[in-house]
């Protein structure tokens, strides 16, 4: 028997934790979901008031980072997908921060 993601019912966020190291995610169905914070370059590299600078997108599934410019799904997260940025685009991103 198989199970199609659009047949499942995505949990929603509700609080997230950014430590040096690790983004974690409390969902209302009662799980934390934590991620190394390398997955999404754009966070890693971000000042910890930037990392602050979030808020919940499409009634909480996903988050936005707004000071760096950084969506995350939570179904993303669930499937164990990291950011899909290019370097080509981290980078001029990177290279912006510095200028």
């Amino acid at each position: 028997m198989t199970i199609l993601m659009n047949e499942m019912s995505i949990p929603t966020a509700r609080n997230v934790i950014i430590t040096d190291d690790t983004l974690s995610v409390d969902l209302n169905d009662g799980r934390t979901i934590s991620v190394p914070l390398a997955w999404f370059p754009r966070l890693l590299n971000a000042t910890e008031a930037e990392r602050n600078d979030f808020r919940f997108i499409g009634k909480g599934s996903g988050i936005h980072f707004e000071s760096i410019d950084e969506d995350i799904s939570i179904e993303a997260l669930l499937l164990g997908k990291p950011s899909g940025e290019s370097q080509k685009s981290f980078q001029k991103w990177l290279n912006s921060r510095s200028a």
